[in-house]
């Protein structure tokens, strides 16, 4: 049997001898939003990273600065990450659950954007970004909706301690050789002029006389909604952006010909010579509770080498989902208060409408 050394032996005993270092108390949880996210040993982008976690991962929060929270790994890492990052238990169903849901959605065009993108959770300013588009990724675009700028405030991911109830103070019995107070004087007499006087306004009161409540008032108009767009990356995953900040992605040779009007869905209907017969939707820039105000069919005409009007309708309001199946598609109209899709049909450069049916 081989012999321990006298210098390992101890070396043994003094390690199994240092206190241990105790571990902060966990004051809530969060899941990972990001498809995977770093773990920093600060609150500086530019610190160690100790751990990379990724979508749908428990962590414990056990500290807080400003918006960064302190959290923990399954494997026992802790470091600093934006809060922004992170997802409650509420937020991370209905995430997944829209995004189960929306893979069925079909796709009104592919959309780009010219910067980078934050993608949020629910149609909400408050609501975290937990996935970015890059400048010039091409999503699809399968949803549209308006919500209020100011929406519900974001539950927070730390609960707060209650605070401290205050002692009461106990009541010191009223003594019996309190002095009373003295006894009220007498009110004054009123002046002989006090007629005269109850008719004069002082100048710093509001004017209560119904002459000057018959004064139109100010109307302050509350702000405009938010004017939201639902889209669909490469991997799957969903989300909301603003609308204003991506545009659809058709080709600029028949985009300029919108005439002011964003293009909110567009379809190929086949080719002529190698270029695409297009059907596209417009409406009024802004936000809009509607996402179809007209929609056009752009041919290429091979003798002029041009693009030219096929088929246009104006004046109408519209819904999503556009449905295309080779030269056929349909739209979701509205009139008089219900919901129709009507079906249409492109040989050659007539369009024939086959019908309507109503919008379950």
């Amino acid at each position: 049997m081989s012999k321990i050394s006298p210098v390992l032996f101890l070396l043994a005993i003094l390690i199994s001898c240092e206190p241990s270092v105790p571990k902060s108390p966990v004051i809530g949880e969060a899941f990972v939003g990001p498809a995977k996210l770093d773990i920093h040993g600060d609150i500086a982008p530019k610190s160690q990273v100790v751990a990379t976690v990724n979508y749908g991962d428990k962590l414990q929060v056990t500290g807080q600065r400003r918006r960064f929270l302190k959290v923990r790994t399954a494997k026992g890492a802790e470091g600093w990450v934006d809060e922004r990052n992170l997802l409650d238990a509420a937020a991370l169903k209905s995430l997944k659950d829209l995004t189960a849901n929306s893979q069925k959605y079909p796709s009104q065009g592919l959309a780009t954007t010219n910067d980078t993108l934050n993608v949020h959770t629910e149609p909400n300013r408050t609501s975290p970004s937990y996935l970015q588009i890059q400048a010039g990724e091409r999503v699809d675009v399968i949803g549209h909706r308006t919500a209020p700028r100011i929406g519900a405030a974001r539950k927070p991911l730390v609960i707060a301690p209650p605070k401290p109830k205050r002692p009461t103070r106990e009541k010191k019995p009223a003594k019996s050789d309190v002095v009373p107070p003295p006894a009220i004087p007498p009110p004054p007499k009123l002046p002989t002029d006090w007629l005269e006087l109850s008719r004069m306004r002082d100048p710093d009161e509001p004017d209560e006389s119904p002459k000057a409540k018959a004064k139109p008032q100010p109307v302050v108009e509350d702000a405009p909604p938010d004017d939201w767009t639902l889209i669909r990356n490469a991997n799957g995953q969903v989300g909301w952006v603003f609308t204003r900040r991506i545009f659809m992605a058709i080709p600029d040779e028949v985009a300029q010909y919108a005439e002011g009007k964003r293009i909110t869905a567009y379809f190929s209907l086949g080719k002529i010579d190698g270029k695409d017969t297009w059907l596209w939707t417009t409406c009024e820039p802004g936000p809009q509770d509607h996402e179809i105000e007209g929609f056009r069919i752009f041919s290429w005409n091979p003798r002029r080498k041009r693009y030219e009007t096929t088929y246009i309708q104006r004046r109408i309001f519209g819904y999503y989902p556009v449905t295309v199946n080779g030269s056929s598609f349909s739209v979701v109209l509205e009139k008089d208060g219900k919901r129709y899709r009507e079906h249409y049909t492109l040989t050659g450069n007539r369009v024939k409408k086959d019908g309507e049916q109503p919008e379950s």
